[in-house]
This record gives C-alpha cells, structure tokens and sequence, in this order.
C-alpha cells in the first residue's frame, strides 16, 4: 500500500481556487470508479507546510495509473509520501499544444478554463470506452461551443474537435483567435470557411481547420481536426452524422449572461428549454457507449429536472458520490454544478 499526495495547481482566479480541492476530490473519485478500477481509497484534502494537497492510499501506482492521474484538471505536481518526506512522481499529461491556448482568451462569460478541463474529463472518463483514453484519438462536440474553450482543451489531448455556436460575433472572434495563434505558434494548419447551404439556403457557416502539430505528423499525415459552425444548436444533425461523437460536453446559458436560442421561441434564458429541444439531436450526434456532462446553475434548474430530461432522452444518468461532488460557488448569482449520463 502506498500514500500519495496531489499538489493543487494555483489558479488565478481565486474563487475557483478556493473550490478546486473539493473539485479535485470529486474528479479524483470519478476517475478511481471509471479508469483506476476503485484501488484509491481514503481520498481527502490535508496542508502540508501551508499548502493545499488533496491525499489517497491505495496500491503503488503503475505508469498507466500516473497516466491518468496527470490529466487531472487542478493537478500541479503528484508525490509519494514516504514518513514526513514526499518524493516527485513524473507526470507526462497528455498536451499537445502550449497552454497558452487555454488561457490568453480574456472575456466576460469565460467558463474557467480549469473547470471546463474537469468536465471533459469525468465525461470522457465516463464512456464505455474510457480505458482508451490514453491511446486513441477521440471526437469531442461541444454543441453551446461560445468562443471555443473546450474545443482548444479537446485539441491540447490531441483529440478532433467540433463546436456550434448560435452568435456569429463569438464565432468570428474564435475564427480570429484560432488562426492567429496557430500562425504565431508556426503549427502547419490549413483553414478554411465559408457559408453552408442546404436547398439554395444558407442555413451557416462553418470553419474547418486541420493541424499537424510535429514534423512527424507532417511526414505521416496525422492530423487533428477541428471544426466549428456558426447556427442554432437545433440543427446538428445539418452539420454533423449522427452518431459521430464520442463525448458532447456542454457548459449551459446560466440566466444571467448568457443566452440559448430555440427555433421556435427565440431568445430563451431557462437551459431545462434549451435542453429539452436540443437533447433529441444531441443524443443522435452521439454514438453507443459516448457520454454527455453538462454543467449549469442551480439557481434556475434543478439537478433532479436535468436527470430526469437526459433518462427521458434514453441516457443513464451517473449518480454515485463522486458524481455529486462538483457543485460549487462562482458569484453571488451562479452556483454551478455538473451532470454525467451515458448513452447505452
């Protein structure tokens, strides 16, 4: 059995820093039920000389497991505690991009980037394929996309990328944002936008982007793909195969900055409408075995009326403890929390 302690990454922003250990615990505890076969235990939070660690025991952790571990979301540093000395585990997390393409975007209505990074975990933690996680590439969709912060996060796993976002303005801004980065950053891309039509109508726009982040990948071809279209939610299945995604993650409007749109009602601020209109496409975009987390505030929704519209749309809802550890403070107006459901 051995003792190990997770240093908690300084977050700029301070409120988030002070959820993040609990966040921590929370996630840790999904990944423990999911990829690392239940082998932590006692997963808790401790000081050690005046700094925030979260703390578990278990059996020595293999590669595989550190593997895991090392795409935690608040993760600064893993040691193995050995009496009153903590020896460094090496962690070698997934990225493939600088982080900067996380954090230079500066907007109001920005979801942490931290936290956005979390949702996508316990997500893909939580398909069936979640073992592969690792090792293959994956397809994320973030059909509420704004102005692309899961998309770059999908992109740092080296996963393919999509994105719908009804504001044209968070559309180009993120056309924009991501193209110059990619130049100033010299990774081979070719880009490419314009209007989609269906019936002599332009029901879009789309960007599509191609990266090549190594030489290497240059030489054999590999790529990641990224794509984002400028339209209502509602028509995914316009854009995008149905069955084409292995986890859709979505941060929902929170009735206060932020708005959904619904064909028929216009500008609507309740995510349980939202949801109840775009869950019968996002479940079709989803194949077999995929997973949708979506976080909102509960200030203007119930957790057990989001339960009940994802299992009313076919999806097991994920409810073990660790699953209820996500709810935390943001302002005086958003208390935001997450839901994880599966398609069978």
């Amino acid at each position: 059995m051995g003792r190990y302690a997770l240093l908690i990454l300084p977050a700029t922003n301070r409120v988030y820093a002070e959820a993040s250990v609990r966040l921590t615990q929370g996630e840790l505890g999904v990944f423990n039920e999911t990829v690392l076969g239940g082998r932590l235990h006692d997963i808790s939070d401790t000081t050690l000389g005046g700094v925030p660690y979260v703390v578990f025991s278990g059996e020595r952790l293999t590669d595989r497991d550190v593997a895991f571990l090392a795409n935690l979301s608040s993760v600064y540093a893993l040691f193995e505690v050995e009496g009153q000395l903590l020896r460094p585990v090496q962690l070698r997390p997934l990225d493939r991009l600088d982080s900067d393409l996380l954090t230079i975007q500066k907007y109001q209505g920005k979801t942490n980037e931290h936290f956005t990074k979390l949702l996508l975990n316990i997500t893909l933690a939580s398909t069936s394929f979640a073992d592969q996680v690792l090792d293959r590439k994956f397809i994320v969709l973030d059909p509420l996309c704004g102005r692309g912060t899961t998309l770059n996060q999908a992109m740092m796993y080296g996963y393919d990328a999509a994105g719908i976002e009804i504001n044209r303005r968070d559309f180009d801004l993120y056309r924009s944002f991501i193209v110059t980065w990619l130049k100033r950053k010299r990774v081979k891309h070719q880009a490419k936008e314009g209007p989609v039509r269906r019936n002599k109508q332009v029901i879009g726009r789309r960007l599509d982007v191609t990266l090549r982040v190594t030489k290497e990948e240059s030489k054999t071809g590999a790529t990641i793909d990224l794509t984002m279209v400028s339209a209502d939610t509602m028509q995914g299945l316009e854009f995008f195969r149905p069955r084409s995604f292995d986890v859709l993650v979505a941060d929902a409007p929170y009735g206060v900055q932020h708005g959904s749109r619904t064909a028929e009602r216009g500008l609507a601020r309740s995510p349980l409408e939202l949801l109840a209109s775009a869950l019968p496409v996002w479940t079709k975009l989803l194949r077999s075995g995929g997973a949708i987390g979506i976080s909102w505030n509960t200030y203007v929704a119930k957790r057990e009326e989001f339960g009940k519209l994802l299992v009313d749309n076919g999806l097991e809802l994920l409810e073990s403890d660790a699953y209820l550890g996500f709810k935390h403070w943001v302002d005086q107006a958003i208390v935001r929390d997450a839901v994880v459901a599966r398609k069978p």
